[in-house]
Parts: C-alpha cells; structure tokens; sequence
C-alpha cells in the first residue's frame, strides 16, 4: 500500500495524459480515414473529444466492473455456484452449455 501512495502522482499524470492524448488519437483516425472512406468532413480536437466521451457512454466504460477485473469477479462467482451444484445439476449444466455451444 505504502508503494501505491508513492507512485500515485504518477498514476494520476497519467490518465491525464492519456485522457487528453486519446481524443487526439481520434481526430487523426477519423481526418485520416473518414473524409476519403465516406466523404465526411474533418474534425477538430474539440470534437473529437466528444466522440470519445460519446462512445465511452454509449460503449460503456466509465463505471466499475468493466474490464478485467469485472469479467474475473463475474467468472468467479459463476465458479462459486458451479462448486455449490451437486454431481446431477453439474451434469446438466454441461449438458446445456454443450448444446447451446455446438457448432453446426
């Protein structure tokens, strides 16, 4: 704990950075693709930022339980519930996620 307090300036100077270096990212993809692709206009970096907050609200990503470490709570609890089955549940739950996982 005591070695997070240390680098936590640092870590703060970097969300920073990269909250204000992705929309740039944006502005460059979109100015470099779309205007040829799909006949668009260009935009500025003003507007790039809010296609980023745009697709970050409606693409998910500012609450919590998003990347890995929701996916790995999620997979555990559902591991939890596995161990709690007994032998005849655990047959059939294999049994139904074979069937909805084949492949025809």
């Amino acid at each position: 704990m005591n070695n997070f307090r240390k680098k936590k300036p640092a870590f703060i100077l970097v969300i920073i950075a990269l909250i204000f270096a992705l929309p740039a990212v944006v502005m460059f993809l979109w100015n470099s693709i779309l205007p040829d692709v799909t006949g668009v206009n260009t935009i500025n970096y003003w507007q790039a930022m809010g296609i980023f907050v745009l697709s970050k609200i409606l693409f998910g990503g500012f609450g919590p339980g998003r990347g890995p470490r929701g996916r790995n709570r999620k997979r555990e609890k559902m591991k939890q519930r596995f161990m709690e089955m007994d032998a005849e549940e655990k047959s059939r739950f294999k049994e139904e996620w074979k069937k909805r996982c084949k492949t025809d």
